[in-house]
């Protein structure tokens, strides 16, 4: 299972105040990152990158709401900020974009760092042995009918 993080705009931190006015930095990516666009779910704008903050993991942020109309395929370097409820900038120099989106989705993809971590566990000796011999014997045209006599029982 992979860990998706939703965050509804009454549940983000405070952005440094009552008083201030600061972006709030939701995502930093780096190089290239797709831009997807779904015009009929509820997540119409998907920005699908590398970040620089974990750079092992490939990283999807999607937001609810509408896509702006100018938005590239591909941007590079951008940068994603909340501005204020519902408002979200994506700057990817020398452009910027406004999206007004209820909330934004954040997805890492953690299988990489995860198998890292705890390797997958080797199979039994009886399995390897088994499974060594039936590709055997499907190898050839003899085993081949050995098998297929077998299927028919």
């Amino acid at each position: 299972m992979v860990p998706l993080t939703v965050i509804p705009e009454n549940k983000l931190p405070p952005r440094g105040g009552p008083a201030s006015s600061e972006p709030q930095r939701i995502a930093t990516f780096r190089s290239g990152v797709s831009c997807r666009r779904d015009l009929l779910g509820p997540l119409r704008l998907t920005l699908i990158g590398w970040t620089v903050d974990h750079p092992d993991e490939k990283v999807s942020l999607a937001f609810s709401g509408d896509a702006p109309d100018n938005l590239p395929d591909v941007l590079e370097d951008p940068t994603v900020d909340r501005i204020d409820v519902g408002l979200y900038r994506i700057s990817s120099p020398p452009r910027e974009w406004i999206v007004n989106a209820t909330a934004v989705h954040l997805h890492r993809q953690i299988a990489t760092v995860f198998y890292r971590a705890i390797p997958p566990r080797t199979a039994p000796l009886s399995k390897r042995l088994f499974w060594r011999f039936v590709l055997a014997l499907a190898a050839s045209p003899l085993g081949k009918r050995a098998l297929l006599a077998l299927r028919r029982r």
